[in-house]
């Protein structure tokens, strides 16, 4: 069964399923146990890892800031996404993100992407104090990563994270967020990301 790698590629819901078939594959199992760890303790809904991103062999971890509406298949802002935090979402965003990661070099399988706060709660504001509790979970998951190498923290709420990223003795590269505001406003900072994220490659 072929699997599309391409853009908002999970706008379809027979996409969705595929994907959400793979999570049984033995590079998410663990991961899937992290998030329904996540979910028992109920503030908010927490996406699943993309299992087409490299799982546990992960040797870069993108770390975004928040999930957003489409990474929520449970449609508490009222749409209704795909479930996984993926860099095929159907949103400027992710497409942003799918583009970045081909012009930067990575491959697919040695990435993978998550958020300093992993819950979406139905609104893009962030909390301090939801900022501070989701980088108390990173320790967690860089447990499940082995092959981890570097974290590339997408945003400046991203740069929370460095202290702990840097005391587990990974490094830590910040990086703009590729968000259609960024584009609008910062035209300059935006199309820079690539060059940014590539700065993980000298420690791979």
């Amino acid at each position: 069964m072929s699997h599309p790698n391409e853009p908002r590629s999970l706008r379809s819901m027979d996409a969705v399923a595929r994907r959400r078939a793979m999570l049984d594959l033995s590079h998410m199992s663990t991961l899937c146990d992290f998030t329904a760890e996540l979910r028992e303790e109920d503030r908010g809904a927490v996406p699943d890892f993309d299992p087409m991103d490299a799982g546990v062999r992960a040797k870069v971890l993108f770390l975004m800031e928040k999930p957003g509406p489409m990474t929520d298949d449970t449609a508490l802002a009222g749409r209704t996404g795909s479930g996984f935090i993926s860099r095929d979402n159907d949103d400027p965003t992710a497409e942003a993100i799918f583009r970045f990661m081909t012009e930067a070099g990575f491959r697919r399988e040695d990435t993978l992407l998550w958020n300093t706060i992993p819950w979406w709660n139905g609104t893009r504001a962030i909390t301090p104090g939801e900022l501070e509790e989701g980088v108390g979970r990173l320790d967690h998951l860089i447990d499940y990563l082995p092959n981890l190498k570097a974290v590339v923290g997408v945003g400046a709420r991203a740069k929370k994270a460095r202290k702990k990223v840097e005391e587990r003795g990974l490094p830590f590269i910040l990086s703009a967020h590729p968000s259609p505001i960024n584009r609008a406003s910062r035209p300059t900072v935006w199309s820079a990301i690539p060059h940014q994220w590539a700065g993980a490659f000298k420690y791979l």
